[in-house]
């Protein structure tokens, strides 16, 4: 039994490991290591630094990998029939050159439809710079004089020798039917959203298997998410019935300049009112153990990584089968099909979804679909966090900046507990007080525990102390911090938002380390604060564990390290309060 006195002090102690633990995983899972915790092991995209297959380089640039044969990038619901084969020729009319692309300009997005097929190939987030890469890799182009571009904007889909992310559409259910490695041809029009225009439409056709299908692209002032239209029209003598997929492909490598220091997912995400949010790891794919809803009339499927999110959302109230497929090696495959109603001869269908490409912005993103703000992954705390996300939502429209606004958040956090805070300092210290006396019992009684118990429980009885008192309360108060710790870390708001002086980006390290310094200068005055541990190697300990957080906060983005700051400075304010309290109530003499 160990005595009541260091139960505080082994609580700090679980909780300093655990700490370390999860870093070290995560770090580990980042690196393509096997999870200490017995997690998923790590699949081929955590393995290479790029994607396995080679790169197209005579084959459409919206294409996957040359080696990917046509009928694995192409689904094949259980229910339709076989895709098309690789032979199929498609008709002069529909011919254009494969490695041509169409360059569309808005205000928010700069994107290339590849004519392979009239998918989207590359989008480029004209409001998102690319944050300052704090990993080994960009270390090292510092070393060697590479110097990174401040005004770059993130590009999210891509498909170059390094990667390979694209939205594609198409059609299936009869051999021949243009899918999204058919050759389309542009419709004459404008391709840039001008001053004063509040939308923009790009339309592309093919011809192919006695089908015409016009694929239209809808962009607006403003959004980030695009109307995307199937107009299909049966040139036959027959009727058809195809089905319209909308897919999202791309490798499984995580994002350039992620940190390793904390674990954020990157991967699928399928959405319905039966399933829920339910994410997926590339790896179960891989294995073929992935688990998600396969057949709903409502929902929406997705691609997530740390702040960015691509979505495709069917028409609610249309019946659709989700897949999620390997395609390759470090290559995969997600979407939905959608069953047509028969096309007679010399009729027409149409088909509109919705597809979004950009930050994970949680109002826009739950005006477009119920649940796709939930991208946004808070983990088994979403509960708490997202009353958090709304109080931060609500404090920045006060004060304009979100600096600010974790600074009034952590204080009205801290005001809310104080009671639960003042109950855990006064027990700090009360034992404080009593910690000469005990380390006196340690001397007396030596190596006799039992003897060494019983005076230390009749100490406490007699000082009226709870050994428990200290931690219980800050215990509670874990769960919130946590989830708060999340909000910041995941809220895409952070991104690009300055503080003062020198802190430009509360989602980037604080590029001067003046916060994590601070940080750590605090942590040392409450380490002084509280009762010295009577074991000199505990002692030693707990003195290092302000230098040993404080450097593993040097990679943390500048609004995490701000909101454990003003933590600690509220928690010193209150500590030192708290005592002083207890020293004006005690008897004079």
């Amino acid at each position: 039994m160990r005595e009541g006195m260091d139960f505080q002090r082994t609580v700090l102690w679980v909780i300093f490991a655990m700490s370390l633990l999860f870093l070290w995983d995560n770090w580990q899972r980042y690196q393509g290591r096997p999870s200490l915790l017995g997690g998923p092991p790590p699949s081929g995209q955590q393995q290479a630094a790029a994607p396995a297959a080679p790169a197209p380089t005579p084959q459409p640039a919206a294409a996957p990998p040359s080696a990917v044969p046509l009928d694995s990038s192409v689904p094949q619901p259980s229910a339709a029939p076989a895709a098309p084969p690789a032979a199929a020729e498609p008709p002069p009319a529909a011919t254009a050159p494969r490695d041509q692309r169409v360059r569309i300009e808005t205000d928010r997005l700069r994107a290339d439809i590849d004519l392979a097929g009239a998918v989207l190939a590359r989008a480029e987030l004209l409001q998102q710079r690319v944050a300052p890469d704090w990993t080994a890799a960009g270390f090292l182009s510092l070393v060697t004089g590479k110097k990174q571009d401040p005004d770059a904007n993130v590009v999210l889909l891509d498909v170059s020798p390094t990667r390979v992310y694209m939205a594609q559409t198409g059609l299936i259910g009869a051999p021949e039917l243009p899918n999204h490695r058919t050759p389309f041809v542009k419709v004459d029009g404008p391709t840039r959203l001008e001053p004063g225009q509040d939308q923009l439409e790009v339309r592309f056709v093919s011809e192919s298997g006695g089908v015409r299908l016009t694929k239209t692209y809808v962009f607006h002032r403003g959004r980030y998410d695009i109307e995307v239209r199937h107009d299909i029209e049966n040139l036959g003598s027959a009727a058809v019935q195809p089905s319209v997929y909308l897919q999202l492909m791309r490798d499984g490598n995580k994002p350039e300049g992620e940190s390793g220091l904390y674990y954020t997912f990157t991967g699928p995400a399928f959405y319905s009112e039966a399933g829920k949010f339910q994410k997926v790891d590339f790896s179960d794919i891989e294995k073929k153990k992935q688990s998600h809803v396969t057949s709903a009339d409502n929902g929406w499927v997705s691609m997530i990584q740390h702040y960015f999110v691509s979505a495709w959302v069917p028409p609610a109230g249309t019946p659709r089968e989700n897949y999620s497929r390997m395609v390759d090696r470090n290559l995969y495959a997600v979407g939905a099909i959608s069953p047509l109603p028969a096309i007679a001869a010399g009729a027409s269908a149409s088909f509109r979804s919705t597809l979004y490409v950009g930050p994970q912005d949680q109002r826009a993103l739950e005006q477009i679909a119920p649940g796709l703000e939930l991208v946004v992954d808070y983990g088994w705390l979403t509960f708490i966090a997202k009353p958090l996300f709304w109080l931060l939502q609500f404090l920045h429209g006060l004060v304009g900046n979100w600096g600010w606004a974790i600074v009034l958040l952590t204080v009205l956090i801290k005001a809310a507990f104080y009671p639960l805070s003042a109950a855990s300092y006064k027990s700090m210290a009360k034992m404080k007080e009593v910690t000469p006396r005990l380390m006196a019992l340690r001397e007396k009684y030596g190596d006799d525990k039992q003897k060494l118990n019983m005076a230390m429980m009749e100490l406490y009885k007699t000082e009226k102390i709870n050994p428990l008192g200290g931690c219980l309360p800050i215990l509670v108060q874990i769960p919130v911090f946590i989830a708060l710790y999340w909000v910041l870390l995941a809220s895409v708001e952070m991104r690009n938002a300055p503080w003062i002086l020198w802190v430009k980006d509360l989602a980037t390290p604080d590029p001067w380390f003046i916060l994590p310094l601070l940080m750590m200068a605090t942590m040392w005055i409450q380490y002084k604060l509280n009762p010295t541990p009577p074991d000199p190697v505990q002692a030693k300990v707990m003195a290092a564990m302000p230098f040993i957080f404080g450097v593993m906060f040097f990679m943390f983005p500048a609004g995490l390290v701000l909101y454990w700051l003003v933590n600690n400075i509220l928690s010193i304010a209150q500590q030192w309060y708290v005592t002083k309290q207890i020293a004006k109530a005690k008897p004079v003499g």
